[in-house]
């Protein structure tokens, strides 16, 4: 009898725990949206970068997040006429949450893992439109496509790659202006999953710029946004 009294005792007390948990996460204020994968898709010409942030505006704009200043996540090479312009130094400083309140990093560094590595929350189930929804990755609905392929331009630190490693347009589909197959890109894997690089930012090179060829190699053309301010 007393076994079962404390027994009850004690199952009261979690209960009691778990709802007074429940109760402060409901009363916690929402975290301003301030990061999402595009829901639209694309080819390599995305207007350049100032086309690709106003893309991430628009997006963030139709969910009631338009008032915050938004940056694609992108790199360009040099030029003899501009220099290059890096992801990292495009975003602000964090942090930024998601669509569902996660965090996804609090800081440049722990983004891309300047101190400690993997401390970003960057994968399929956080990795999510503006909308909140899921964008399929190597393990998918049967029936539909791989689409974890994520424009970046950027080696793994978020810097534009050396423009002596490419011919073809410095891996930014010409810096983001071509839908050709004469260039290339350098993509990222929100899912983080690949048979040889798992990186979020910089995983491999897709084999052009067109819609089609993007969807070749598991991707459609989305790309990361992030809110700067």
């Amino acid at each position: 009898m007393r076994k079962r009294i404390l027994l009850a005792v004690i199952l009261g007390s979690a209960v009691g725990v778990v709802a007074a948990s429940q109760a402060q996460n409901a009363d916690a204020p929402d975290q301003p949206l301030g990061f999402f994968v595009t829901s639209t898709t694309h080819t390599g010409n995305l207007g350049g970068l100032a086309g690709a942030d106003a893309e991430c505006q628009r997006l963030a704009a139709a969910v009631g997040a338009g008032d915050r200043t938004w940056r694609a996540y992108l790199s360009t090479h040099g030029t003899p006429r501009e220099p290059a312009v890096n992801a990292r130094e495009r975003i602000g400083t964090g942090p930024w949450y998601n669509a569902n309140d996660v965090l996804i990093a609090a800081s440049v560094a722990d983004l891309h893992g300047d101190i400690q590595r993997d401390t970003n929350l960057i994968f399929i189930e956080t990795a999510i439109t503006e909308t909140g929804e899921l964008v399929n990755g190597r393990v998918r609905p049967e029936g539909t496509e791989n689409e974890h392929d994520m424009l970046t331009g950027s080696d793994s630190h978020g810097r534009a790659m050396a423009p002596g490693l490419s011919s073809r347009g410095g891996f930014t589909c010409n810096n983001w202006t071509s839908d050709t197959d004469e260039y290339l890109a350098m993509i990222g894997h929100h899912d983080r999953q690949s048979q040889w690089n798992t990186s979020w930012n910089s995983s491999h090179l897709t084999q052009g710029c067109s819609l089609p060829t993007l969807n070749a190699t598991g991707g459609a053309g989305r790309f990361y946004c992030f809110a700067a301010d």
